[in-house]
């Protein structure tokens, strides 16, 4: 009895001891706190000096035995890592890499500030950074960004979106996805940044958003799948099984009309379709646009002027103005009046829209030949043409270089100082160029 009563209590202190311990392992600190302390500061210093081979073993015993201790030790494992394997190319530092995004998540994927989303996007991002070459690693750095874009929505960082879009590409080539993946892709992160964009006020991150926009809208370009004859080659099968899909005919248009692609036969047959089901401001609008490649323009002002009456959104709105404004200009002669009528209508909307005084001032120049009595007074309607570039140039910068072609293009044509001598006139003086286009401008003569 004696005998059993000190292996039980044997038994109990050994429990006792592998509880406590088992304690500790869970703790901040880990096993031995003092130890984790100074090695936490030891690593930190190296890393500040970017002595990453004197930092591993110092970070290693933390991370192994205190994996609770502070999101540091991983935000400064990944600086490790990637300075490791810039120095050696040795790939096994990268699959640590991935295991510190690993355990991170176990440890910290509640965190406020950087939850497993954002982590999973790290990780994708760096997996496909390094090992592109490898389309293995590559479809999974897709996975880990796509599901980190899933989590993280709208607050999704703009270089995993970028990144997630690049590796489509690559698996698309490689016949690794479907070319719809790729579409669906990107329409899904144009989407996502012009909302980003809408709801910023902050003018660097709505900068950089932007400049996200042009770098997928180029990946998507490269990628093979972007043409005319490629979209119709993927969705015209799609079409026809479900020509009354909404979801499937508002996708197609959404491409084709990012593409303009409205000449082709797909486009006449879903703008039709979405039209007979769905008789409103956007789908007037693609039947405007079809009728307009088509050069039909009587057809296409029909429905634009039908979409204008019925649309709300101020943007779209000032689009198809600037649409119709551009018809009027195309018709020539006396249709060129609607022209600027159509354009300050736009303007009304958005005082920045360069396009707007473009049409204007190309309205302004077709107009030289009919005004007037003398060959002089013809030549005075270009400064108030190259006016409205100037204006174009100022307010909107999307459109300043097609602006600088045309001020100095229209600057040619100004009248030279001798003809202008018998008028009296001097350079800087004010004048007012009348008939319809009605503006006051200034005197600028040519040698």
């Amino acid at each position: 009895m004696k005998t059993k009563g000190i292996l039980s209590l044997a038994v109990i202190l050994m429990l006792s001891a592998f509880v406590s311990k088992a304690q500790s392992l869970d703790s901040k600190y880990g096993l031995d706190s003092a130890q984790t302390i100074m090695k936490a500061s030891l690593y930190v210093e190296n890393v500040k000096q970017k002595n990453y081979a004197d930092a591993l073993p110092y970070w290693r015993y933390v991370f192994n035995n205190a994996p609770k201790y502070s999101t540091s030790t991983y935000s400064n494992g990944v600086k490790i890592m990637r300075g490791m394997y810039k120095a050696t190319k040795n790939l096994k530092y990268i699959d640590t890499l991935m295991m510190v995004y690993d355990q991170r998540i176990k440890y910290f994927g509640n965190h406020r500030k950087y939850p497993k989303g954002y982590i999973l996007g790290k990780k994708g991002s760096d997996l496909f950074k390094y090992k592109r070459k490898d389309i293995t690693a590559v479809k999974e750095a897709y996975q880990l960004m796509n599901q980190s874009i899933e989590i993280q929505g709208e607050k999704s960082s703009p270089s995993v979106v970028a990144n997630c879009m690049s590796a489509s590409s690559l698996l698309v080539k490689n016949k690794q996805i479907d070319p719809e993946e790729v579409i669906d892709n990107y329409l899904r992160f144009m989407e996502m940044a012009d909302n980003q964009i809408a709801k910023t006020s902050n003018e660097k991150k709505k900068a950089n958003l932007k400049a996200v926009k042009v770098n997928v809208e180029k990946i998507f370009f490269t990628a093979g799948v972007a043409d005319c004859e490629t979209l119709s080659n993927i969705f015209t099968p799609k079409f026809k099984a479900s020509p009354e899909d909404m979801k499937l005919i508002n996708k197609i248009l959404k491409m084709l009309n990012r593409q303009e692609c409205e000449d082709i036969q797909l486009y006449a047959m879903v703008a039709e379709k979405k039209y007979s089901l769905e008789p409103n401001s956007r789908s007037a609008a693609n039947l405007a646009k079809m009728f307009f490649k088509k050069r039909e323009f009587a057809k296409s002002k029909k429905y634009f002027e039908e979409a204008i009456k019925q649309e709300e959104d101020k943007e779209v709105k000032c689009d198809l103005l600037l649409k119709l404004a551009t018809i009027a200009l195309s018709e020539g002669g006396t249709n060129v009046q609607k022209t600027k009528k159509y354009a300050l209508q736009a303007l009304a909307l958005n005082p920045n829209a360069g396009k707007a005084y473009l049409l204007i001032g190309k309205a302004y120049a077709s107009w030289s030949k009919k005004y007037g009595q003398k060959p002089i007074e013809r030549k005075t309607v270009y400064w108030a043409a190259v006016d409205k570039f100037r204006k174009a140039k100022k307010v909107d910068a999307s459109v300043a270089e097609e602006a600088q072609k045309l001020i100095s293009t229209y600057s040619k044509y100004f009248p030279g100082k001798e003809e202008a001598f018998f008028e009296g006139w001097k350079n800087g003086q004010s004048y007012k160029v009348g008939s319809w286009i009605n503006e006051n401008t200034t005197i600028r003569l040519i040698e």
